[in-house]
């Protein structure tokens, strides 16, 4: 984080924002550095680009870098972590080292330390998000590091309980765990087949695969996760779910187990859930123009209903989360029953299903409603009693926030007509209902601009009724009245 007087002086002296958006700044809870940036002012590389002016401190953009492993290594993971520093070269006995905080005054006194006083160290700055990137190249040598553990363990045998306390065990589980946060994934998937055992996770919506074990891996692996997870070591016949919390100073994560016995074994998912994740606003969600006006307008609404819909993995409990984020305000009451709590949110008070003890969406439903709120939100309406309880609640003056899987929007409808609500409650108490996707973004260091090609618009002609579709990119003010051709449109790949 960059120091708020060096960050101040910096933006007055370029002229960044003008004297009065500071003092309405001030007001704020957000600080400046993440004020420039969220609302894209200045971009983060540039904003460390000033300050490396500002602190008479040579910059290096670390971006795409490959790293030799000796210089890598250099400094230990662990420390590079905690310091957020690292070695990217070495001539002769200078070692240039890039941080995006040249100031910590402890890093600099261990790093003498470590890499000797016979070496010069050289300091560069670096933006945060480069240096996250960089700090992954430890993580390249993870193949290397598996086979290493696997190679030099012998194969255990003995109790389920003994194989999870084994020590390349934990180590593998630990560093699939950290791994896979520190690579942001969604899930890990952990599937056993006839001889070895598949480990992929999904990243930015698409599933990687980043690791492969041999089967005698296998029982410790299941066994270390549910001993995490609370769960029956020697339960193979029967589905499992658990879950556990993984938490250090730059971290801390849930993790939803799933345990499916197969045909090789059983599969394990975990489902990972950042609790330190920050709220988006609803213009970081990707609306159009209209689409957001809309919901502005309805989340104003006092009492009624906000569904959202689609399908698995779409989304729809962020854009809730973000909606209950705006309304949260000391003035209104706000209750919650989920599964799981994705999001811990100050103000809220949230409560999480189990079904083992019978406290199901319906019951939690019907006993906030007796806890004075006025703003509810149930996680998914999935059953009659569900929806009845919602729709009396969206009636008797409450603003109700659910999702539903369905496809789209307007299946919403009928689904409802399914869990017998008539349609004149449906009509009466339904605000707004939004049908979302999640959408990859370009990077925008790597974006690069490209014309479709005669077979790929043919193609495309085949599928889409081309000139509607130009219609409403010009509607939107993505093309302009010239750009009436595919062919005169320039598309974006990264």
């Amino acid at each position: 984080m960059i120091n708020q007087k060096v960050l101040k002086n910096i933006v007055e002296k370029n002229n960044i924002i003008p004297p009065e958006k500071l003092e309405e700044l001030k007001k704020k809870k957000t600080t400046l550095q993440d004020f420039l940036i969220s609302e894209k002012i200045v971009s983060e590389n540039l904003l460390y680009e000033l300050l490396s002016n500002e602190l008479s401190v040579p910059f290096i953009n670390l971006k795409s870098l490959t790293i030799r492993k000796d210089i890598l290594y250099l400094i230990p993971e662990k420390f590079a972590l905690y310091y957020e520093v690292i070695a990217f070269e070495k001539a002769g006995v200078t070692v240039k080292i890039a941080t995006s905080n040249p100031n910590n005054l402890e890093m600099t006194s261990f790093l003498k330390k470590k890499l000797g006083y016979r070496n010069t160290i050289e300091v560069f700055l670096t933006n945060p998000s480069h240096l996250k990137d960089a700090l992954k190249q430890y993580h390249r040598g993870l193949k290397a590091e598996f086979k290493e553990i696997t190679e030099h363990g012998e194969e255990k045998h003995g109790s389920l309980t003994e194989l999870a306390e084994d020590l390349p065990i934990i180590r593998i589980v630990d560093t699939l765990l950290e791994y896979a946060i520190f690579e942001n994934a969604s899930d890990i998937h952990i599937e056993p087949e006839e001889h070895r055992v598949i480990v992929r996770y999904r990243i930015d919506g698409i599933l990687k695969r980043v690791m492969e074990f041999p089967k005698t891996v296998h029982p410790g692996l299941t066994a270390r996760i549910k001993i995490l997870s609370n769960l029956k070591l020697d339960e193979h016949r029967l589905p499992q779910d658990g879950r556990f919390k993984v938490a250090s100073d730059k971290y801390k994560v849930s993790f939803r187990v799933s345990v499916l016995p197969s045909f090789d074994g059983e599969k394990i998912v975990l489902r990972l859930l950042n609790e330190k994740a920050q709220a988006l606003k609803l213009e970081q969600l990707g609306m159009q123009p209209k689409a957001l006006e809309i919901l502005e307008r309805n989340i104003k609404k006092p009492h009624g209903m906000i569904l959202v819909t689609g399908p698995t993995g779409s989304g729809k409990t962020t854009t809730l989360y973000t909606v209950l984020n705006i309304l949260n305000t000391p003035e209104v009451n706000i209750s919650t029953v989920e599964d799981p709590i994705e999001y811990r949110m100050a103000g809220i008070t949230q409560s999480q299903v189990n079904s083992k003890i019978g406290f199901t969406f319906a019951t939690g439903l019907r006993s906030l409603l007796r806890q004075d709120p006025n703003i509810i939100m149930v996680g998914e309406i999935r059953d009659n009693e569900t929806a009845q309880i919602a729709v009396h609640a969206a009636m008797t003056g409450h603003l109700v926030l659910s999702t539903l899987h369905t496809n789209d929007a307007i299946t919403t409808i009928p689904r409802f007509s399914e869990m017998e609500i008539p349609s004149f409650l449906i009509s009466t108490t339904t605000n707004i209902i939004i049908a979302q996707r999640l959408v990859r973004k370009i990077c925008p260091n790597c974006i690069e601009s490209y014309n479709l090609d005669k077979e790929a618009i043919k193609n495309l002609e085949k599928q889409i009724n081309v000139p509607n579709l130009l219609k409403r990119l010009e509607k939107a003010g993505a093309i302009s009245e010239r750009q009436q051709t595919l062919s005169s449109i320039l598309f974006y790949q990264g």
